[in-house]
């Protein structure tokens, strides 16, 4: 299992850049990697995280003020979904800190919601918040977000000084348990508004504690975060070892949050794969097929990390509008 780990690590940053290479199906030989959805070996790469970087935090016609980067990041996050956010901005423009309007979003969300429109993303369950007395579940996120931004949560988030302080700042608010607030945190530090290195916190989800058990047999008697940053630490040795050829993201090797998300789809991965390891959760089959939304877009990367001058233009690639609703 501990071998498998690092194989399925590099057959799907395979599969990623054959597809951004423009090579046609079936990108891999692999028939449970053919047949299911599996996120990226590197979270910044998935679809979902590069419209994120590249259309909510970075898009230049929005105002690049930390209030304004902090409600626009947190605004898609707490939905997750492409379609929500192009929603909202079909119907709003812009959509800013400065104008707001709790009341007007609540509105189009739900009558989105009547139509049979998904809102949320099934990536991962987002919660609903104990804030709003009708328990409309967009509504409880939209008084979130207002309540955060009123707060003094981003002169608090600029003064931090690690992820895990940013995560303890974001566990301070109503129904941000460990996994949100984590995630959160690292999508928090695509941003210009805070720096933190990747490598310095982690906190494993459900999904990669299942990954886990699976991997080590004595993985109850480590704390998580430890067994995570010795894969993070040993790389480079484990993949010499078993003579596989690795192709990082131009340079930046797997951090934390990669290794941690590897662990989860190492969980889901051997549902098939391996059905005698049992695990944690007890779960036996894959939900989401694999549907390809057309070619990978251009990638594109926070400028802080130095990459994108060293990404080449892949012809096959579609420009950054054409993003899918995908992972």
């Amino acid at each position: 299992m501990f071998d498998l780990y690092w194989r399925f690590a590099c057959e799907r940053q395979a599969i990623y850049f054959r597809r951004l290479e423009g090579k046609g199906p079936p990108w891999t030989e692999d028939p449970i990697l053919q047949s299911f959805k599996f996120t990226n070996a590197y979270r910044a790469a998935d679809r979902v995280s590069q419209y994120l970087i590249r259309r909510v935090i970075y898009d230049e016609r929005y105002p690049d003020a930390p209030a304004e980067v902090v409600f626009r990041t947190l605004l898609f996050k707490f939905f997750n979904k492409i379609s929500t956010w192009e929603l909202l901005e079909h119907r709003f423009g812009l959509l800013t800190w400065q104008s707001f309007d709790p009341y007007a979003y609540d509105q189009v969300l739900a009558e989105a919601l009547t139509s049979g429109r998904r809102l949320y993303s099934a990536a991962y369950i987002i919660p609903p918040v104990s804030l709003d007395q009708t328990r409309t579940k967009h509504r409880g996120h939209l008084k979130l977000l207002g309540l955060m931004l009123e707060s003094s949560f981003v002169p608090r988030l600029q003064q931090s000084r690690d992820l895990q302080e940013v995560f303890e700042l974001l566990k301070s608010f109503p129904s941000l348990g460990d996994f949100l607030a984590f995630q959160l945190a690292i999508d928090l530090n695509y941003t210009s508004v805070i720096d933190h290195d990747e490598a310095s916190f982690v906190v494993a989800g459900p999904g990669a504690r299942d990954g886990l058990a699976k991997t080590f047999l004595n993985a109850e008697a480590v704390p998580a975060d430890a067994l995570i940053a010795h894969m993070m630490e040993e790389q480079g040795s484990e993949l010499a070892r078993l003579g596989l050829s690795f192709r990082s993201l131009w340079g930046r090797p797997l951090q934390l949050i990669d290794c941690q998300n590897l662990f989860c789809e190492i969980s889901k991965y051997t549902r098939v794969s391996h059905p005698e390891i049992a695990g944690l959760s007890g779960r036996t089959r894959i939900k989401q097929m694999f549907r390809p939304q057309g070619a990978p877009t251009q990638p594109w990367f926070p400028p802080k990390w130095g990459l994108n001058g060293k990404i080449p233009t892949y012809a096959s690639t579609p420009s950054s509008d054409l993003f899918g609703d995908a992972l």
